[in-house]
């Protein structure tokens, strides 16, 4: 059995502002994150994972560095691409009303209808199947790789790619992408494969360590 730990990086100055950041945009953490980084470290301390694997991107990045900090067996640390955010394209940096004053479709699809959202319509943007393919690949070449019998891998990247990725991995269809809402900032969400192909969920989006109400600053 292996169990993959999906962390959310920790929460930036763009989530604090309503932000888009995507795969090409990024901001640095927040002063508060360092603290609940520290919080989701202690809560991970003693778990021991056979190898950590993080998005390229600088915010998912330092919350994999601080977080392994605190891991009793440091596990080595691999940047893989497919684990980056969305791709937002020109949405990029732009803030949530911002962009539903002039997509007001495209953002509802993208927020609550995964089904509808069209990339054509935004430019740069990546689709919802394109996310999902190169997520699950990523994740797949790490449980051929480091998967086994009673084996812990954890996994650091953003709240859209994690949302796309985990649920083309547990097969839920688009149309139902979002029912269950975002995911909180240093949140863990877990599942469990005994062949590398299929997978169950055992937690999602679980917060508790950090005693931060969910808003929709720190969930997406």
């Amino acid at each position: 059995m292996t169990k993959l730990y999906f962390i959310r990086h920790g929460k930036t100055v763009w989530n604090a502002e309503g932000r888009f950041q995507g795969s090409g945009g990024d901001s640095p953490l927040l002063p508060e994150s360092i603290d609940q980084i520290a919080d989701l470290g202690n809560y991970l301390s003693d778990v021991t994972f056979a190898h950590a694997f993080t998005s390229p991107i600088k915010r998912a990045m330092d919350t994999a560095e601080q977080t392994l900090a605190y891991i009793n067996n440091q596990p080595e640390l691999t940047v893989l691409n497919g684990l980056k955010e969305f791709s937002f394209g020109v949405w990029e940096g732009l803030t949530f009303k911002e962009v539903k004053q002039d997509w007001l479709t495209m953002y509802d699809a993208s927020r609550h209808h995964p089904e509808r959202f069209d990339a054509s319509q935004v430019p740069g943007a990546e689709t919802f199947e394109a996310v999902q393919q190169r997520f699950r690949r990523a994740v797949f070449d790490a449980v051929n790789a480091y998967g086994g019998k009673d084996v812990n891998l954890i996994f650091f990247s953003h709240g859209a790619a994690l949302t796309a990725g985990m649920g083309g991995l547990l097969n839920i269809p688009l149309a139902n992408l979002r029912d269950r809402g975002g995911l909180g900032n240093t949140s863990t969400s877990i599942l469990e494969t005994n062949d590398g192909i299929k997978f169950k969920e055992l937690i999602r989006n679980d917060t508790s360590y950090l005693n931060v109400p969910a808003n929709a600053s720190n969930t997406i």
